[in-house]
């Protein structure tokens, strides 16, 4: 006797998977407008897709949550800076936010779903 299977949402489409890994990469934007931009790419998307897929607006979701713990990460090392801390918290905070973008940019192409190791959950 074969044992019942979970029914999963259908694969999403390839214009589904785009805007998915746009959403994580439309933070970039953080590279030219430091601090605030991290988060107009995300918010952006989120805001125009949302009810166009469930699988893009989760993406955006987490994109935008994350985004959001980052900017106010970025913040308190900018205060940081002041005693020379802040250099290397941010230092690292960038590196990390590059490398879990890109991962979760990845990940969306691919039509999986991402949940960042750490995050706000503004969004639900």
């Amino acid at each position: 006797m074969s044992e019942p299977t979970a029914t999963s949402a259908p694969a999403p489409t390839e214009n589904e998977r785009t805007w998915g890994m746009l959403a994580h990469l439309a933070a970039l934007v953080g590279l030219f407008i430091p601090l605030i931009g991290i988060v107009i790419g995300p918010l952006l998307v989120w805001l125009l897709r949302r009810d166009d897929s469930p699988f893009v607006a989760a993406h955006a979701r987490e994109a935008l949550n994350f985004n959001l713990l980052v900017l106010l990460a970025a913040i308190l090392c900018v205060a940081l800076m002041l005693v020379f801390v802040g250099f290397i918290l941010g230092s690292a905070l960038f590196i990390a936010w590059l490398v879990l973008t890109l991962v979760a940019a990845i990940r969306a192409g691919e039509g999986h779903p991402y949940h960042y190791p750490v995050a706000l959950r503004v969004l639900r």
